[in-house]
């Protein structure tokens, strides 16, 4: 599966965007949607989800915010950082949004187009113990609750096959197929050979499968 950026870069990205969160909210008190709207409307966010070195790793969380939040043109007093950061549902709501951001290679902007950070926030008591993977099946099924059902998903539930049955008869990987579906990845710009791979499984056309 082809992740957003290099693994030898997640930690950073991790700690970091969840220094930054827990920074902005408790020594800034800038709430976190607030914070990530600014995030996303600057150069940072693009540039941290393509794993830009200098962003993910090369300066601290606390760096990364007061840069976001210069940049948005707010006039605030930063107090100064800590050397360490507790895990508090701040911290975990910048730290697990980073890895769902690698994971699913979705750019943040996308990400807060259907999920806003009071919701992920509301995930904390349940998931901040869970593996990673848990809270991407988890947001991803909120996303395809409100994106509704996508032409392969509807494809694929006329012909009666599971996902991992069709993964297998076209032989596509089963977590690439679980985000096409998801609208996580665009279908359209697939590969011919996916495509066809799917449709020759679905016994359909490519006009079947693909969205308009």
């Amino acid at each position: 599966m082809i992740h957003a950026y290099a693994e030898e870069y997640l930690d950073d990205a991790m700690r970091n965007l969840g220094e930054a969160f827990d920074y902005a909210a408790s020594a800034c008190k800038v709430n976190m949607d607030e914070f990530i709207q600014y995030f996303i409307a600057g150069k940072y966010a693009e540039q941290f989800g393509n794993g830009n070195p200098k962003i993910v790793a090369g300066m601290s969380g606390t760096e990364l915010t007061i840069n976001v939040i210069s940049e948005a043109g707010k006039n605030i007093n930063f107090p100064e950082g800590r050397t360490q950061y507790d895990y508090s549902a701040e911290y975990w709501c910048g730290w697990i949004l980073a890895y769902y951001q690698w994971y699913t290679a979705r750019s943040f902007k996308n990400i807060y187009d259907y999920i806003s950070m009071a919701e992920v926030y509301k995930l904390y008591p349940t998931l901040h113990e869970a593996p990673e993977d848990k809270f991407v099946d988890t947001v991803n099924a909120i996303i395809s609750g409100k994106i509704g059902t996508t032409a392969l998903q509807a494809q694929r539930k006329r012909t009666g096959f599971t996902q991992k049955q069709l993964a297998e008869k076209a032989n596509v990987n089963l977590r690439t197929l679980q985000q096409y579906e998801l609208g996580a990845k665009n279908i359209n710009k697939a590969s011919f050979q996916t495509v066809m791979a799917l449709c020759n499984a679905l016994d359909c056309r490519a006009e079947d499968i693909l969205e308009y």
